[in-house]
């Protein structure tokens, strides 16, 4: 991408209405909200090449670039060798040799190719997320760079579903301060900076329960590939998902085949400074972030294997306006969390210095 030119944007379509989430849709939307890995699925769900073609753009590629083309074969080859190396598993030549968009269509079908094909994808996401943190350590650029480069495009992104009338009522982004990291990371077990997800972080607050959906199933095709979601880090105390989809026929229809358990249950998180009746769709982004070609030039030399993109985590928060002014109402409000947490420090830091002075 020349110095100056315009960030990459795949056209979309505009939000789409619960009737006319596909499969695949559904399925991103349960794992984002089960914290699950796609690791763990058997299957895709793509019944186009435009849905795998959107998909690797949600990724940050550019599927007619060349250089993109050539990175994803690239990766797409390692993972075949790793996978005859390591496991000795035999990959038909046909899966082997295959573009990355058709493997996510043949991991769609059926028999023995979709198995192969599933299990290159899945070392793929493995090798093409280590190869986007591998870029990240090599740049010369500094975490107050890489966040402006992610709020950037959400807020590019936001602004444009603002602009188009999205049902969104509030939109908030930000930097968690350094007095608020600080204190996070003395609140944590594990108090290093790589326990923190959410040094950037971002609120949206729609106007109904039953926008919350479509908005996010439009923000995991604009801004993040859904399987780019931190697995184990995501929680749901808004809406019971199974029972969601049984207010839409053209949704219950798709239970059959959801993979994975098919449960109805809230899920909590463990955050444990947050009140029980704490309402919040809460998850964890490796956000897709294509490096301007003026910073790829500063990369050492023999790293043009590690493709484009680099991955950059941060928080998101969703919820509806009844759920918000139910958390601001009662003990669930930000006040009394940081309230809480702020106490379990206290304790801590005074509890160290009483048995340092009895040692």
């Amino acid at each position: 991408m020349p110095v100056g030119a315009a960030p990459f944007e795949p056209a979309r379509p505009g939000l789409k209405t619960p009737e006319q989430l596909t499969l695949p849709d559904v399925e991103a939307l349960r794992l984002i909200l089960r914290g699950d890995s796609v690791v763990d699925w058997h299957r895709l769900n793509f019944a186009s090449p435009e849905q795998a073609r959107a998909h690797l753009e949600a990724h940050g590629f550019e599927p007619d670039n060349p250089a993109d083309l050539a990175y994803l074969q690239g990766a797409r080859d390692e993972a075949v060798r790793y996978l005859k190396r390591t496991f000795g598993f035999a990959i038909p030549r046909s899966i082997a040799e295959a573009s990355v968009e058709r493997l996510l269509l043949t991991a769609s079908g059926k028999g023995h190719k979709q198995l192969c094909a599933c299990t290159v994808l899945k070392a793929l996401h493995i090798i093409n997320h280590m190869s986007g943190r591998e870029l990240l350590f090599r740049l010369p650029v500094s975490d107050h760079d890489l966040y402006h480069l992610v709020e950037e495009k959400v807020y590019r992104t936001v602004g444009a579903m603002l602009a188009e009338g999205f049902p969104i009522a509030e939109f908030v982004g930000g930097r968690k301060n350094v007095d608020s990291t600080y204190t996070k990371l003395l609140s944590k077990a594990e108090s290093t900076a790589a326990a923190l997800y959410d040094k950037l972080r971002f609120r949206i607050v729609t106007k109904e329960v039953d926008d919350l959906m479509p908005v996010l199933h439009h923000l995991s095709t604009r801004l993040f590939a859904f399987n780019m979601v931190i697995p184990r880090e995501s929680s749901n105390t808004v809406l019971n998902f199974r029972s969601w989809c049984a207010t839409h026929p053209h949704l219950e229809g798709m239970v059959p085949h959801f993979q994975g358990a098919v449960d109805d249950v809230l899920s909590t998180g463990d955050n444990r400074f947050s009140a029980p009746t704490y309402r919040v769709i809460h998850f964890v982004v490796d956000m897709p972030v294509r490096v301007p070609a003026y910073v790829l030039e500063l990369a050492p030399p023999g790293s043009s294997h590690l493709g484009p993109v680099v991955y950059v985590q941060c928080e998101f928060q969703l919820l509806d306006q009844a759920s918000e002014q139910h958390n601001e109402a009662g003990d669930a409000n930000h006040q009394a969390y940081k309230r809480r947490q702020r106490q379990a420090v206290i304790s801590r830091l005074r509890l160290s210095a009483t048995s340092k002075k009895r040692g």
